[in-house]
């Protein structure tokens, strides 16, 4: 699966079974159901999961927190936008 196939799943009501915690987490996001994504995250200690519940608080506007769970992660933020994170962890999450 890609971005674009990723996206038209996105007209569907619910995500795929067979998606993992954080892909979930980013379809949830897009579909603007925000406390639903960090619910899938919010207790992962994976580093996929950590990264994206860093964006869901750096989404929120909770630096400090995102800071943290950047951290965790391992990873620095370096997208612009949140547009531009947001697609990089489902590329990330799809490309494997």
């Amino acid at each position: 699966m890609d971005l674009s196939e990723f996206k038209k799943v996105l007209s569907e009501e619910v995500p795929p079974d067979e998606w993992g915690a954080p892909l979930a987490a980013l379809w949830w996001d897009a579909k603007g159901n925000w406390s639903r994504a960090h619910a899938l995250v919010d207790e992962l200690e994976s580093k996929d999961g950590m990264a994206v519940h860093a964006y869901l608080h750096r989404k929120e506007g909770a630096l400090g927190n995102a800071d943290y769970w950047y951290a965790r992660a391992g990873r620095e933020f370096h997208r612009e936008t949140l547009d531009e994170e947001w697609e990089a962890l489902v590329v990330g999450l799809t490309s494997g």
